[in-house]
């Protein structure tokens, strides 16, 4: 099973990797108390904040293409699809939560733009979105100083 989760973290260009306590936090704290339609959370790992976002919404879905952390989401009992979110069309979501990297966010910046409703908001955990302005950006007091971008689409 190891081998599976390290041949997936070599094919995506990253492992799944839970968000910080503190960047949980940050980032919770940053959520609407309500969302009228879908709530992705892209890239949904093990499943922590999943199982949050999935307390508070109950129209959220996790993607996850790694097998290993999408069977624990699973088993878990999460609402978590085990699909590229590259194929997936974004159109209906009103709130996206995303810890990527670089590279899947300039990726995801053309698909926001052309898919996104006006007003959909995008959560950012340490990754810009390229050419994006964040309405609001909340740095963490950690080693890093790792900080949490809040996008709504214009």
């Amino acid at each position: 099973m190891i081998t599976i989760t390290v041949y997936y973290s070599w094919l995506l260009g990253i492992s799944p990797t839970p968000s910080s306590p503190a960047a949980k936090k940050a980032l919770l704290e940053l959520l609407p108390s309500s969302i009228e339609g879908k709530v992705y959370e892209l890239g949904a790992g093990w499943g922590g904040l999943l199982k949050e976002l999935h307390d508070r919404y109950p129209n959220v879905v996790g993607f996850e293409l790694s097998p290993l952390p999408w069977l624990v989401c699973k088993l878990r009992g999460l609402p978590c699809i085990r699909k590229d979110f590259f194929q997936q069309d974004l159109k209906e979501a009103k709130l996206i939560i995303c810890y990527l990297y670089p590279g899947a966010m300039k990726r995801l910046q053309h698909k926001f733009e052309t898919e996104l409703k006006p007003g959909t908001i995008i959560i950012s955990n340490t990754f810009q979105i390229p050419g994006w302005q964040p309405q609001e950006v909340r740095e963490l007091h950690d080693l890093y100083k790792s900080k949490i971008y809040l996008y709504r689409k214009s």
